[in-house]
């Protein structure tokens, strides 16, 4: 599996594209609302996109993924209980100074344990609320990779002060999910600088 991963609007959010050459399949995580950029990194190298995954409901994160899917035809997969994010976008929108996406309910519904294939890849849906109640983290085992979403950043966390959040339920998760991985598992945060399950342990000030 191979990975490409880029900063995309309205907020720098970190959208990242899984896919295998042998196989030309692809995924999409947090498209954020850079859709030419991704649209075009597909067509250039022929990739067929499968799925179209959000790591949680926030507009920086969702706001391209339903356009996205009405030009390729994948669908879009978030956690339900991040539904509720869809229920105060036009304040999202308003906050960030950019227009109300087209958004709506998940196509397929991630839960705890559900497989994603990326070519002949299988990766897992780690269920981490506490930035939002729907926050999910996807795991790679074989490519030692964890795309964290807003839940844990270089030596940080998501904040927990938006409706959905709760900040003894975001360390719960990352103690419980995602720290007891090995500790040179590669993190692809939601924004910023790439870290590993080790640095974090290590170096984060909130898990002291």
């Amino acid at each position: 599996m191979q990975r490409e991963t880029f900063p995309v609007a309205p907020l720098g959010c970190n959208c990242s594209i899984l896919f295998d050459s042998a196989t030309s399949d692809a995924t999409v995580v947090d498209p954020g609302s850079d859709i030419l950029r991704i649209v075009g990194f597909l067509t250039a190298r022929n990739l067929r996109l499968r799925q179209i995954v959000v790591t949680h409901g926030h507009l920086d994160h969702i706001a391209g993924a339903k356009l996205l899917s009405e030009q390729t035809g994948a669908p879009v997969v978030f956690h339900p209980a991040d539904i509720f994010q869809l229920s105060w976008m036009e304040q999202q929108a308003a906050w960030m100074g950019v227009p109300l996406p087209k958004t709506a309910p998940p196509d397929i519904e991630a839960v705890e344990g559900m497989k994603l294939h990326v070519g002949s890849e299988t990766g897992e849906i780690l269920h981490t609320p506490g930035h939002t109640e729907g926050s999910i983290s996807l795991y790679f085992p074989q490519s030692n990779l964890l795309l964290a979403g807003d839940t844990l950043f270089r030596e940080g966390i998501g904040r927990t002060d938006l409706p959905g959040g709760d900040e003894k339920r975001i360390i719960a998760s990352i103690r419980e999910k995602l720290l007891p991985l090995p500790e040179a598992t590669h993190v692809i945060a939601g924004h910023g600088s790439d870290t590993t399950i080790e640095h974090e342990i290590q170096r984060n000030p909130f898990l002291r």
